[in-house]
This record gives C-alpha cells, sequence and structure tokens, in this order.
C-alpha cells in the first residue's frame, strides 16, 4: 500500500486524469494516449500495457452497458467482430513474451506501440474526413439495418484484436474506422454502441492474457482507475463547449509524433514534424473542407458531427 503515496504514483494519477479528460472530449480510446503516456513517465512498455488493458477492461462495460440497454449496437457485428478479436487478444501477451529476452520484448512492444500510433492517427485523420465528407453530401440516413458482411468484419476483428493484445491501441479508433469504411450507412449511434460493446469482451480477453503472463502492479493500475474515471466525467461535461474539430486535430499531431517517438526518431526530427504539422495542417485541412464547400477555417463543431441528433460523436 505503500507504493500508492509515492510521487511516481501521483504522477499516473494525474496523467490518467487529464487523459480520461480528452476521451471525454473526444470519445476516443484512451489506450492509444495512456500506455505512451505511462511509458513516458518511465513505466517499462510491457507493464504500462498490461494495466491499461485491465484498467480498461474495468471501465469499458459502463459505457457499454448504457448504449446497450438503449439498444444502440449492432449485435450481429458485435458478434463477428467479437469471434476474430477476442482469440487474437489472449495471444497478444504469448507472443510478445516468445519474441526472446526481457530487452528484445520490451524493444518490441516500443516499436510496436510507435506503429500502432502512427497508423491509429492516420486513421483518425481519415475517421475526421469521412465524416466531413458525409455531412456535406446532405446524405440522409436510413432506418435499416446494413447487411453484414461476414469476412471483412471477422478480418477487421483478427487484426483489431491483435493490435491490441500487443499494444493496447486500437480497440476503440482502429475498428471504429474500419466500421465507417465497411458500413457507411450505420447510424451514429449504433456505430459508437457496436464499437463499445465489441471492445468489451476484446479489452477483457487481452487484459486476461497480459495478468497471466506478467501480473499487475497495483500502484499503476489503481491511479489509472482512480484518476480516469473522475476525467473522462468531466471531459464528457465539457464537450459541448469545446471546439471538437480543434481538439480532434490536436489529437492526430499528439499521436504521430509520440508514435514517431517511440519508433526512434530524433528530437531534431520529432520537433520539425510537429512544427510542420502545426503550422501546414491547418492550411491542408482548410483546402480539404473548401473541397466539400465548406469554408477554409470555420470551428463550429456542428461540421464534425455526423447527422443523428440522439448522439455526439
Amino acid at each position: 500500500m505503500a507504493d500508492l503515496f509515492t510521487t511516481a504514483a501521483l504522477s499516473v494519477l494525474v496523467v490518467s486524469f487529464m487523459v480520461g479528460i480528452v476521451v471525454g472530449l473526444t470519445g476516443m480510446g484512451g489506450g492509444a494516449l495512456m500506455t505512451p503516456a505511462l511509458i513516458f513517465l518511465g513505466i517499462n512498455p510491457s507493464v504500462a500495457v498490461t494495466n491499461d488493458l485491465v484498467a480498461a477492461a474495468i471501465n469499458r462495460p459502463v459505457g457499454a452497458a448504457v448504449h446497450f440497454r438503449r439498444g444502440s449496437p449492432n449485435l450481429k457485428l458485435v458478434m463477428w467482430l467479437v469471434i476474430g478479436s477476442v482469440p487474437t487478444a489472449f495471444a497478444g501477451a504469448f507472443i510478445v513474451k516468445a519474441i526472446g529476452a526481457t530487452d528484445e520484448q520490451e524493444q518490441f512492444v516500443k516499436y510496436a506501440i510507435g506503429v500502432a500510433l502512427v497508423f491509429t492517427a492516420l486513421t483518425y485523420g481519415i475517421r475526421m474526413y469521412l465524416q466531413l465528407r458525409y455531412v456535406t453530401a446532405g446524405n440522409v440516413m436510413s432506418e435499416d439495418e446494413p447487411a453484414v458482411r461476414p469476412v471483412p468484419t471477422l478480418l477487421v476483428g483478427i487484426f483489431g484484436g491483435l493490435l491490441v493484445g500487443v499494444t493496447s491501441v486500437g480497440s476503440g479508433s482502429l475498428i471504429m474506422v474500419a466500421l465507417l469504411l465497411l458500413y457507411p450507412t450505420l447510424s451514429a449511434v449504433k456505430l459508437v454502441g457496436t464499437d463499445l460493446l465489441q471492445a468489451v469482451p476484446l479489452v477483457i480477453s487481452a487484459a486476461i492474457s497480459h495478468v497471466l503472463v506478467d501480473g499487475v502492479q497495483w500502484a499503476v493500475l489503481i491511479p489509472l482507475i482512480v484518476g480516469g474515471t473522475p476525467g473522462t466525467y468531466l471531459g464528457a461535461r465539457m464537450a459541448s463547449w469545446v471546439s471538437q474539430s480543434v481538439t480532434r486535430r490536436g489529437i492526430v499531431i499528439v499521436l504521430s509524433l509520440t508514435g514517431i517517438t517511440m519508433l526512434g526518431a530524433s528530437p531534431t526530427a520529432v520537433g520539425i514534424t510537429g512544427a510542420a504539422m502545426l503550422l501546414l495542417g491547418p492550411l491542408f485541412w482548410g483546402f480539404v473542407r473548401q473541397t466539400r464547400g465548406l469554408p477554409a477555417f470555420d470551428n463550429n463543431a456542428a461540421a464534425w458531427r455526423m447527422p443523428d441528433k440522439n448522439t455526439r460523436d
């Protein structure tokens, strides 16, 4: 218990609270932000992945239960995603364990997280563009359930589960983007509900395997849970008056820079990349907005919402 009253534990508590705010603001899965944050605090990658997964396994069922009671998840999609993701998620910790010596395992996990973060940043940018295109195309949301495509949905589950099992990243952002691409007519509330529900067995499976292989560190896990829950609640309350467009573009930049840092980029390269994204990113996005018939610079959060008045993306 004395480990819970150290500077390191307090640092984890503060960081988990801050990450929780971002999760509440954007709906983005915390793994892509929390795991690298723990590593930067000096926690070794395997411990960071394990404890982040266990915390997610405790917290995720709450949001999923709310959506399930509302009847929003597409249960057929959930079934195919879970069939693919649960076995590969469970295999993740054992794959890492089979890499070799401890140092080799830590280096492998660090590089894998770097690749996952860069990939997440790219897919998150794609998600932003798809939502913008949908909103500006004058689409009318169908009330009918889309026809389920078992094979591609199963493949999404397999890949997503493996990525989460190794890195803890991707249970929300990557799989949600894949669902957007496969099922563009799926309403926003069903998309979010489906993603939240399928992530529960996925994350639990990955967490169990990592606990079996590595165990948990209570001095990391308890601050993660205690800090993350109120942070997520506060972020959700702030979401109505914080510009979603600015927040989401900022997340893409943070994920990209964190990813290339994990991959071993020099501080100079990281600084140049960050400056270029800060300066040129808004110009590029302004050009994209203009191609969709919108003003280049408009912070109206409504332009970032799916046309479903019952939910916010």
